[in-house]
């Protein structure tokens, strides 16, 4: 088999889009929660063609980034996703936030560029947290 079968078709140089692989690879862990899986279970999922070594390193770097947790299983970590879907975005918005010097200019402008709909979905949520109060 060609070292460039299992990628993406039509992408330049026969890899996948950046993030693609990762992506892969959620959906396969999504998919098996609440069970969390090995990097040989992950492999087998997304049909062998990859290296068991590629895909050991996909895990470790969502791992590193907190986007899948892993506990000893064997000789080997199983993992599952940290959050769900929504769970993940909103860590994703979180650590963009967190890494910005002047959060209200950022805030401000995030709001500001929503759609009126997600703007006032935005404020429900927010006026149900509030104090009567304040």
């Amino acid at each position: 088999m060609p070292a460039n079968a299992h990628s993406a078709a039509g992408s330049p140089g026969g890899r996948r889009a950046g993030g693609a692989l990762e992506a892969e690879v959620l959906t396969v862990l999504r998919n098996a929660a609440p069970q969390a899986l090995t990097p040989g279970e992950v492999r087998a999922a997304l049909g062998g063609a990859l290296s068991y070594s590629t895909v050991v390193t996909t895990l470790s770097r969502l791992h590193d980034k907190n986007v899948l947790t892993r506990t000893p299983r064997g000789r080997a970590f199983a993992y599952t996703p940290a959050a769900d879907e929504p769970g993940l975005a909103a860590r994703k918005m979180r650590q963009v936030l967190e890494n910005e010097p002047d959060r209200e200019a950022v805030l401000a402008r995030f709001v500001d560029d929503l759609a009126a709909g997600d703007e006032q979905l935005l404020r429900r949520l927010l006026g149900a947290d509030l104090d009567p109060g304040q």
